[in-house]
């Protein structure tokens, strides 16, 4: 396998496709060469984890171990007891 010169289809630059990163392609079935490069794979990598535009909606909830008044990043169902970060820690270790 020869290097490939790609082109990215965000910003444009040409970036190297290199052999090692073909052979890791092919390795794991990916039949697709990448289409973004390096730097923007990774700047769309991290704006995925953070979410659309960065933030998340809190919601405050009393932790139903402690009673302490926490906020957590989903919507709470009344059936379902939610649990602040230390009493949710601890009850994982027991597990």
């Amino acid at each position: 396998m020869a290097e490939k010169n790609l082109t990215c289809r965000d910003c444009g630059k040409s970036f190297v496709f290199t052999e090692g990163e073909q052979e890791f392609y092919q390795s794991h079935g990916l039949m697709n060469e990448p289409r973004r490069c390096p730097e923007c794979r990774s700047s769309k990598r991290q704006e995925r984890s953070r979410g659309i535009g960065g933030t998340r909606e809190m919601f405050t909830v009393t932790c139903a171990a402690c009673g302490k008044e926490t906020q957590v990043p989903f919507q709470p169902r009344q059936e379902r007891p939610v649990y602040c970060s230390e009493c949710y820690s601890t009850m994982k270790v027991r597990r």
